[in-house]
């Protein structure tokens, strides 16, 4: 019988835990789409010969390039501005107050 390895991390993760590692992973794959489609922009725009009209292919994926790009700053910022936003404790749940005890 094959024997089952460790886990990792004994302990559950808090709820806290868990929205703090998936805004990280989403932030992470919006940041990289981003970063690689104004990257492909720059280069296409700077190294890539263009004759003097443009071309109806090239119209056409800037003119799809533009919203994309625009939803990715605004998904991007609103990821990163609503991680600071903190849950509300539920009612009833006593949370201790450490700000009177001496030290």
């Amino acid at each position: 019988m094959p024997l089952m390895p460790a886990p990792r991390r004994p302990e559950r993760m808090t709820p806290g835990e868990i929205k703090a590692r998936l805004v990280l992973v989403v932030a992470l794959g919006l940041t990289i789409s981003f970063v690689v489609t104004i990257l492909s922009l720059i280069y296409g725009l700077l190294f890539v010969t263009q004759p003097l009209d443009q071309a109806p292919n090239d119209a056409a994926a800037w003119e799809l390039l533009t919203p994309m790009v625009l939803f990715l700053t605004g998904a991007l910022s609103g990821v990163l501005a609503s991680n600071g936003l903190k849950d509300k404790p539920k009612e009833g749940t006593d949370v201790p107050d450490t700000s009177s005890e001496d030290m």
